[in-house]
């Protein structure tokens, strides 16, 4: 019993300190990391109702949204209280969480009984608390989901200060018997994939108190990024199909007004509007006070590491203490593709923010980054130190739309053509980059004589005269060259689930702790798409608006590429693909253009580590014997340029 209690006395939290984590009082020494010194079993399972003063379904009074918590029994008693790990989803009935889709269960009084995910299995014996939140809308909770707003995200920040004694919750859904949180230190962790992770970054962005750190997995920054780029559409459908698939049978008939204002506010048209402006995170970055260890598959064809490069470059900006996972999978949770690692690194991450333990976390690197499958390095800073923009420039080949790329601008007046076909994408043009095909026009460098890292958000500039008034682009960086890659265009998008399982933290009969295990799943590829772009060149004069274009005159713009990082091996190639619509991933537009690039007016802007030093010496041409490579070639490719065998894929068709 000594033992147990000189271990409860560790984990006691007090005031908040360096670092937005807690600062430690002088007591027994601590081990390395929390230990599980409380029953799982036995720990209170309790659900409340949080008002966050709003009514979105407009009925008269305000919304109450279900807050289920898992919490270790002695918390609340003499003294003793915890900090808690928070997951707002609005998945919790309608959809699954987790690899293996589990939603929320309660018994026949309606308390809960297994929550989805590890957290509170884990993370509640080491003395936390769980709380998982229906986003208003949603399962038990009042008011109505409007993707990314103020419901959003004020309801889960009301359960942030309910945690700190700010807001009232109650023990029913529309009683009057109150519930406090005199159990709870008030610091918060929030943590989720996709929509869940986005509220994370909604709710760090109204800079919170007592929300001390987040974790937001493949997360949206900004909800007109999620559904255009740059006024090209990614979807044929808006935010109210994606609050339909949500909301609560009840919330269905009560919040028709709150769809119509989804489909008003957000027109097909790809145009920026004040609906959107609410939902972007980004310029809000100033407000953040928590940490944040952001996760992101650099392949996720789902929620785009576009999202990530914003929303990081902006944390940035503001000297907000972060650390980034990169991935080569898709959209996918690191419980899925590194697990234990995962587990361990999240572990420490809340035990320093959370429980204020100084065991070096905030020291570490900031950047872990998967190379090949299951193959991880690290960098200090991300992107690293000493990365800087080469401005690359396309120039035309021995064949049409089969041309060159390096630093040396085209002559004035030099084109390139092609004609949009919507029914080809990014994996039919770079298997066919040396052909010269109507669709595409593609530039690539010499074989390389050293690896050449690419590492951040590039950009494309590109000037372009259409044949009709409307016309799409879409930018896309390819390695040329045969490696293994994860395959996340393939179900599981770069994970198979085995059947085995492994245990993660205390399990109850209504709650297990033990999750299938998973396995790369790889692929032989003869090139890897390293990041692309896409836009609507009727954005070209004004981002927030299309316009028609006028055929046959000249209109520059510059597209944003998604975040990468990307190692090009030496013996392997760089290209640059121009082209329309990105079957799959982009909608076409309303005519069939064809599109002639001016040359001399068309650079991209690629963030290699090294900078363009690094590109000028990977881009040397070979020595002969006795001869060496001193001078730089103009860096141009052409029929008499060496090219490594490679073996071309099967191609999947495009990822969705």
């Amino acid at each position: 019993m000594a033992a147990v209690a000189a271990a409860l006395v560790s984990l006691l939290v007090p005031a908040a300190g360096a670092h937005g984590a807690p600062a430690p009082r002088p007591g027994p020494p601590r081990p390395d990391v929390s230990r599980p010194v409380h029953s799982y079993e036995n720990a209170v399972r309790e659900s409340v109702w949080v008002d966050t003063g709003l009514d979105g379904d407009g009925d008269g009074r305000t919304d109450r949204v279900a807050a289920d918590v898992v919490r270790p029994r002695e918390s609340g008693r003499n003294g003793f209280r915890v900090p808690v790990i928070m997951d707002a989803s609005p998945y919790y009935s309608c959809c699954g969480r987790g690899n293996e889709s589990q939603k929320k269960t309660y018994d026949e009084d309606g308390a809960p009984l297994g929550m989805p995910l590890f957290y509170d299995n884990y993370f509640v014996p080491r003395g936390y608390a769980f709380v998982a939140v229906d986003l208003a809308g949603t399962s038990r909770s009042d008011g109505c989901v409007d993707v990314g707003g103020r419901s959003d995200v004020l309801s889960a920040k009301a359960v942030v200060d309910w945690l700190n004694g700010r807001a009232r919750a109650y023990t029913t859904r529309t009683g009057t018997t109150r519930a406090r949180a005199h159990w709870s230190t008030g610091a918060t962790g929030m943590i989720g994939k996709s929509w869940d992770g986005t509220v994370a970054n909604g709710v760090a962005a109204t800079g919170v108190e007592g929300l001390k750190t987040i974790v937001p997995i493949g997360a949206i920054s900004s909800w007109y990024d999620y559904y255009f780029s740059q006024g090209a559409p990614l979807y044929d459908s808006g935010p109210d199909r994606l609050a339909h698939y949500v909301e609560s049978p009840e919330a269905r008939a009560r919040c028709q007004a709150v769809k119509r204002t989804l489909v008003e506010g957000a027109p097909r048209s790809g145009d920026l509007t004040p609906l959107w402006d609410a939902r972007d995170y980004v310029p809000d970055a100033s407000r953040v006070r928590a940490s944040v260890l952001a996760v992101h598959g650099l392949q996720d064809l789902n929620v785009r590491t576009g999202h990530l490069g914003r929303w990081w470059q902006a944390l940035a900006e503001q000297g907000v203490e972060r650390r980034i996972w990169l991935s080569q999978v898709g959209h996918v949770d690191p419980f899925d593709f590194r697990r234990a690692e995962w587990v361990r690194t999240l572990h420490r991450w809340f035990d320093h923010y959370l429980l204020g333990y100084d065991n070096g976390v905030e020291r570490e690197p900031m950047a872990v980054v998967e190379r090949a499958p299951d193959q991880w390095t690290t960098d200090r800073t991300w992107p690293p130190a000493g990365t800087a923009a080469a401005t690359l420039r396309p120039v035309p080949g021995a064949a049409p739309g089969v041309g060159g790329l390096g630093l040396r601008p085209a002559p004035a007046g030099t084109t390139e053509t092609f004609t949009d076909d919507p029914s080809l994408g990014e994996l039919d043009w770079a298997a066919r980059i040396d052909a010269p095909t109507p669709d595409k026009a593609g530039f690539t460098t010499r074989p390389l004589t050293r690896d050449l890292r690419l590492s951040g958000s590039a950009t494309v500039t590109v000037t372009a005269v259409p044949t009709t008034s409307s016309a799409h682009l879409t930018a896309v960086l390819v390695d040329l060259g045969p490696a293994v890659i994860r395959d996340y265009a393939a179900p599981g998008e770069g994970i198979t689930t085995l059947p085995e399982r492994t245990c993660w933290g205390a399990s109850t009969s209504g709650d297990s702790a033990c999750y299938k295990e998973t396995a790369a799943r790889t692929k032989d590829v003869g090139f890897t798409v390293v990041s692309r772009g896409w836009a609507d060149l009727g954005t070209w004069a004004d981002p927030r608006r299309g316009r028609p274009l006028t055929p046959g005159e000249p209109h520059t713009i510059t597209l944003d590429l998604h975040a990468a990082d990307h190692v090009v091996p030496a013996g392997h190639r760089l290209a640059l693909i121009l082209a329309g619509t990105d079957e799959g991933l982009v909608e076409g537009p309303s005519s069939t253009p064809t599109l002639t690039l001016d040359l001399a007016r068309t650079h991209a802007r690629v963030p290699f580590v090294g900078g363009p030093l690094a590109y000028t010496l990977a881009t040397l041409p070979r020595a002969r014997d006795g001869e060496t490579a001193a001078t730089p070639a103009p860096l141009l490719t052409g029929p008499d340029a060496p090219r490594p065998p490679r073996t071309l894929p099967l191609l999947p068709g495009a990822a969705r």
